[in-house]
């Protein structure tokens, strides 16, 4: 099995942790994203999205998202669970993934990559180029502010995001707001649920990857 990485990129991040929580190991490539390794014809044939991660099987199967290789790992390896443990959870962490997603990574991203000027031409993913759009960049800010209340919220007398282990729901969450520094958005001290347990996550092993 290969797994398809950058180091500095925050979605392969999540399967990076994901890997690391179950303890696998997996032969790793390194894309560089920065000078547009993605781009290339060797990688566009790995990968026609031109993105991270990827998750390559011995037999030649490729699942191209973050859910599609944690989906594969998870079913492949089934212990420790990090998508949940019976249906009820599963279903919890499945909907916190999904607003993470759209709240919080794509709010980063919408700023960031409408601002960034070592982004420019580049403002989504993908092979294809789109211009800036300096105003989305302000919504994204926003927006990735308003989450991090929701996120507090939500640690309210919980160790976890979901039951009394970490799944990839606090994963996620955790990249989240390692992610947000790229565009100097801080934890204000008032939101101590989610400092703890920020503290909490960034001790284990798999978040120093």
């Amino acid at each position: 099995m290969k797994f398809y990485d950058c180091q500095t990129a925050p979605s392969p991040r999540r399967v990076r942790m994901f890997i690391a929580e179950k303890h696998l190991n997996i032969e790793t490539v390194q894309v560089d994203l920065r000078n547009g390794e993605q781009l290339s014809e060797a990688f566009l044939a790995v990968n026609p999205r031109a993105t991270v991660p990827v998750i390559e099987t011995d037999s030649g199967a490729r699942f191209l998202s973050t859910a599609g290789c944690r989906a594969y790992l998870e079913a492949s390896h089934p212990e420790p669970a990090l998508l949940g443990r019976d249906a009820t959870e599963r279903a919890e962490v499945a909907d916190l993934i999904a607003a993470i997603e759209a709240d919080a990574f794509m709010a980063v991203a919408e700023c960031l990559r409408n601002s960034a000027k070592g982004m420019r031409g580049r403002a989504l993913t993908g092979p294809q180029s789109y211009a800036q759009i300096p105003e989305l960049a302000e919504r994204g800010r926003t927006r990735a502010g308003r989450f991090l209340p929701e996120l507090n919220a939500a640690l309210e007398g919980r160790e976890f995001l979901v039951g009394e282990t970490l799944t990839a729901a606090d994963i996620d969450a955790f990249v989240f707001v390692e992610f947000s520094q790229w565009i100097k958005l801080d934890v204000p001290a008032t939101l101590t649920n989610l400092a703890r347990w920020r503290t909490a996550v960034a001790a284990r092993p798999s978040a120093g990857l």
